[in-house]
């Protein structure tokens, strides 16, 4: 299994399979191919589907010289290794290609052809969370400990550069207003939460809260700005908007954050390893799904949990999401992407509570409801794997 840091990336929204792998991709043939006068591009799939909604488009015009780019839409063509497919060619004057390359945006901003799919690194000897729990038990270690000791010391660095940047779009979020762009005319909400949250109390102003801060994020990349897959930039808000929350509220200082952040991303990669973070390829069960079960697992962890007790706030975060899909309107990050971001933090909170409850056993394993999300979402008719073609996206216009 990779290196957490795969988990979480740092980018421009609205889309980490859709904006942020391509821009990898354009970035990656440009280099190989700097002779080259024309580059076209063949979008297939999902990508060909909502792309224009997705601004894949604008990233891949914008990675080239200005004219340069011709892109070629085939949204009824889905390539065999995913549904996220783009083919590069380089070609000269004469319209002689040069090169040509097809590769595949995997989700979570991850790029992947035959080649790099062969040279992956593994930096887990595990992939299964019942064999990390068992790791966990016999050495007497928590799931934190388990990706310091095989990331190495400097993950905190890097885990610290990662808080930091979650913490800033929250910041900006909150402070900005307005309309987001698109032809939805979507105004901002996350200004609004957070000031009717402040003037509220009790149970009622925590949630409130969660929900300002999952609001903030998820605007912030649906509008361009900078934010952190967590594991996708579709999923960013829950992850922050949760521990974001429980720092403020509970005092926890920046390591205990960073230590969630660590066994959350251990969780979002177990996903990935053994299912999709792709809603391409799953639905929205593989983002706003994998964040609420990273979410929780993180949540629990900082108020105590036992490793079990972990694995249980992360499964329910994951069970409780099967089956939801991915039809975003017009093709947009926004609806019902950004609300769904602040349900899902708030069922994140409910997780980690019921399973910290719960003496941490229970009939229904991490392990098989990851296999249970891959096949549901292979099992989902296309319509509902980001193509806007069925569910919200068909009946709203």
């Amino acid at each position: 299994m990779e290196s957490i840091r795969k988990i979480y990336k740092t980018g421009l929204g609205p889309s980490s399979s859709h904006t942020m792998g391509p821009r990898f991709a354009a970035e990656k043939f440009k280099l190989k191919n700097e002779p080259a006068t024309q580059i076209r591009i063949t979008l297939y799939g999902s990508l060909a589907a909502t792309g224009k909604g997705h601004l894949t488009d604008k990233v891949l015009r914008e990675s080239f010289p200005e004219d340069m780019v011709k892109i070629i839409w085939q949204k009824d063509t889905v390539l065999p290794q995913h549904p996220n497919g783009m083919k590069f060619e380089a070609l000269d004057d004469n319209g002689t290609l040069l090169d040509e390359w097809t590769v595949f945006s995997v989700g979570g901003g991850d790029i992947e052809d035959d080649e790099m799919k062969s040279q992956k690194v593994n930096v887990y000897p595990h992939t299964k969370m019942t064999d990390i729990l068992k790791w966990c038990q016999q050495n007497g270690r928590t799931l934190w400990e388990y990706v310091e000791i095989h990331e190495g010391e400097e993950i905190w660095d890097f885990l610290a550069g990662v808080w930091k940047t979650m913490k800033e779009s929250i910041v900006r979020g909150l402070e900005h207003e307005g309309v987001l762009p698109g032809i939805l005319h979507l105004p901002r909400k996350a200004s609004s939460y957070y000031i009717k949250a402040k003037s509220s109390a009790g149970t009622l102003q925590k949630r409130a809260l969660v929900f300002a801060y999952a609001l903030a994020v998820s605007e912030e990349n649906a509008g361009g700005g900078t934010i952190v897959t967590a594991p996708t930039c579709g999923s960013c808000g829950v992850v922050p908007a949760v521990l974001y929350h429980t720092q403020n509220t509970y005092d926890f200082s920046d390591i205990k954050i960073l230590r969630a952040l660590a066994t959350a991303a251990l969780i979002g990669n177990l996903v990935k390893e053994n299912a999709s973070i792709s809603g391409a390829q799953v639905g929205c069960q593989g983002e706003v799904g994998t964040a609420c079960s990273m979410a929780a697992g993180g949540a629990a962890q900082l108020f105590g949990a036992t490793p079990f007790q972990v694995e249980y706030a992360a499964e329910m975060g994951l069970e409780h999401h099967l089956g939801l899909t991915c039809d975003p309107v017009a093709g947009l990050v926004q609806i019902p992407c950004i609300e769904r971001n602040a349900i899902g933090a708030g069922r994140a909170m409910d997780a980690s509570a019921y399973a910290l409850l719960s003496d941490g056993q229970h009939r229904v394993s991490f392990d098989k409801t990851c296999l249970a999300m891959n096949q549901t979402g292979h099992d989902l008719p296309d319509i509902y794997k980001e193509t806007s073609e069925g569910g919200l996206a068909l009946l709203i216009k």
